[in-house]
């Protein structure tokens, strides 16, 4: 039945169970004629009567034996090894049972009659398979010679994921791709071929081969490279001003799971030359199963990403508070569609609202708490710091203390690089969040932890979609200084920290991830307008336009008095947490909320008597791009 609504595949399979009809019938009587020298007069009467009564049976049993072992489903265009083998392990079985059946029904044949029938048979069903596979390959060939719109490709890669890629181009007469050269480093492949593809040379011929071969796209096919091989070669590519695809990782390797359709475009991610954040997805799962798991914030870039990891380690409960509804709305909708067996609540909450937020609290009795809830944007806070003041100190405070009271088990702060030695109103407020978990921590059965991580790729009002909308729009890309330099993590990095941070939490502790190497803000913003297939200078400008007041030029990830301490994944670190008079932190917080309230100019001020290494800077040469967490 399943055949009929599939003409297509139901004509193939049925003229190849047509052909192995007849292979197997010339298999029988060629084998017997081979074993009397082709001399038919030869051959005795009642082994030919014993052929002609048994062949019925053989051919029932063979047929039957070439669908049990798949020869009917597999895809024959793309055959490999373990199609081979498929079709030897059921000829040998075709052979051994041809044999049994014969003699069991005294059927008697020559005894040489056995292998000389399997070794007609393998090669007949083998050739006759491949054969089939020639005729796609030539039909391929005459319809790709046809399109004279076929893009001119270079293949980064001489490995499996290449050689695979290579071969479904060229098998295939729907992608109108032409691959023109291959390039590796290796060089014992520099000067092979491919599929008949030549292997041209290393990375450091890219660019002449771009403009010898008229390439038009660049695949990069290693996904095994490291990180920062990666980032050299696709900085290379991305000079060519040539469209780049990639796979997306390593684990598409797996079980040889490598196609076209896995191709995407290379991001800015892949340039930044860091390997990925690796973290123990089974700890996580322990802690977080079966949990009552509420995340504040949770419609923001972190918190949402925070929501749909939590979500896939299937909690008892998520809880999800935002004040903007338009976000919460969309991670609402989507983890409905994605999870629907999830049991989510969602509240519009504010968390500067001490009554709804203890109301929420004492409803749910969570277990967990991922507080994402804060104002993060540098500038905007410059410029209003009571309302950084209200809603990062005070909202957190007011979370914090309702997990405290509804023995919440783990309280998860995010905290930003932005908190080491502040410079601005933002990053001094998120200092007091740290200040208040590791107080909180020492007076109360919740475990308070925080985790700090530098700028998130991609996340609402950071700098990548800023350069985006600046060069569809024709430009200028605007950069507040040369020198800046920022640390930078994906939002899944991120979260990934978070989480493996709230299993290691034991109270008190400020996580760090070690974000390697630095990036020039410059260098982002060229290495965007090359990825976008336009030349710096040419197609868009890149314009200084001075540094906004409360930036660093520089970003640090520890203050140098809190140290570090291991933790069992080598690029996450705890610092300790810094002693302080937590009566009088506390009761300069009261003086603080009072100001900030009164929307008083003092609540600065009241700031850094709080955060001792917060400093103002007023001079022009310390002011910067918008920071985000």
């Amino acid at each position: 039945m399943k055949w009929l609504l599939e003409p297509r595949k139901s004509t193939r399979r049925l003229l190849l169970l047509l052909f192995d009809i007849i292979i197997i019938v010339l298999a029988e009587y060629l084998s017997l004629l081979i074993r009397f020298e082709f001399k038919l007069s030869a051959v005795p009467t009642d082994f030919m009567e014993n052929l002609q009564l048994y062949t019925p049976i053989n051919l029932l049993v063979t047929l039957v034996l070439f669908y049990a072992f798949q020869l009917y489903s597999s895809l024959w265009a793309y055959a490999g090894i373990n199609e081979l083998i498929y079709v030897v392990d059921a000829c040998i079985l075709s052979a051994l049972l041809q044999f049994l059946g014969s003699w069991g029904l005294n059927y008697n044949l020559p005894r040489s009659y056995y292998m000389i029938y399997f070794l007609l048979l393998t090669p007949g069903i083998v050739g006759e398979r491949f054969f089939y596979r020639l005729l796609r390959l030539i039909r391929a060939r005459v319809n790709f010679s046809r399109q004279k719109n076929a893009i001119p490709t270079m293949v980064i890669g001489a490995g499996d994921a290449g050689n695979t890629i290579i071969r479904e181009i060229i098998n295939s007469d729907k992608i109108e791709r032409d691959i023109v050269c291959v390039i590796d480093d290796a060089p014992d492949k520099i000067g092979t071929k491919i599929r008949g593809i030549p292997v041209i040379g290393g990375r450091d011929v890219i660019v002449d081969a771009v403009e010898r071969y008229h390439v038009q796209v660049i695949i990069f096919a290693i996904p095994t490279l490291p990180s920062k091989e990666k980032k050299d070669i696709l900085k290379i590519c991305s000079q060519t001003g040539c469209k780049l695809l990639t796979l997306p990782g390593v684990y598409q390797l797996i079980n040889g799971e490598v196609n076209v359709s896995m191709l995407r475009k290379v991001n800015i991610e892949d340039l930044l030359g860091r390997e990925p954040v690796e973290t123990d997805l089974k700890l996580i799962l322990d802690y977080v199963k079966n949990q009552v798991v509420m995340v504040t914030g949770g419609g923001g870039s972190i918190g949402s990403e925070l929501c749909r990891q939590i979500a896939a380690h299937q909690p008892k409960k998520l809880i999800i508070i935002d004040i903007y509804e338009n976000s919460v709305y969309e991670i609402q909708q989507e983890l409905k569609r994605k999870f629907p067996q999830l049991d989510l609540a969602v509240h519009i909450c504010s968390v500067r609202n001490e009554h709804w937020v203890n109301t929420l609290f004492e409803r749910y009795k969570p277990d967990l708490v991922y507080h994402a809830a804060a104002h993060k944007h540098v500038p905007l806070m410059e410029d209003s710091p009571n309302e950084a003041i209200k809603n990062n100190v005070f909202g957190t405070l007011n979370v914090a203390k309702a997990a405290d009271l509804n023995g919440c088990k783990k309280f998860v702060l995010i905290s930003t690089d932005k908190a080491v030695n502040p410079t601005n109103i933002m990053g001094a407020s998120k200092r007091i969040c740290e200040m208040i978990i590791q107080a909180m921590s020492r007076n109360s059965r919740t475990e308070f932890a925080a985790v700090r991580f530098g700028n998130v790729l991609g996340s609402n009002g950071s700098v990548i979609p800023l350069f985006k909308k600046q060069i569809e729009n024709g430009g200028p890309v605007t950069v507040t200084d040369e020198r800046i330099i920022r640390y930078f993590m994906t939002i899944a990095e991120a979260v990934s920290l978070v989480l493996q941070a709230g299993a290691y939490a034991k109270g008190g502790e400020i996580f760090v991830l070690d974000m390697g190497e630095p990036v020039k803000i410059i260098d982002l913003a060229r290495n965007l307008i090359e990825l976008s297939g336009l030349r710096v200078g040419v197609d868009i400008d890149i314009k200084i336009t001075g540094l906004r007041p409360g930036e660093k030029l520089y970003e640090e990830t520890l203050m140098d008095e809190e140290g570090l301490q291991e933790t069992e994944n080598h690029l996450i670190h705890i610092g300790k947490p810094l002693e302080f008079d937590e009566k009088k932190f506390f009761e300069d917080l009261v003086v603080l909320k009072e100001k900030a309230y009164k929307d008083s100019e003092e609540a600065r001020e009241m700031v850094m008597q709080i955060v001792p290494t917060y400093h103002v800077n007023t001079n022009d040469n310390m002011r910067g791009i918008s920071g985000v967490i």
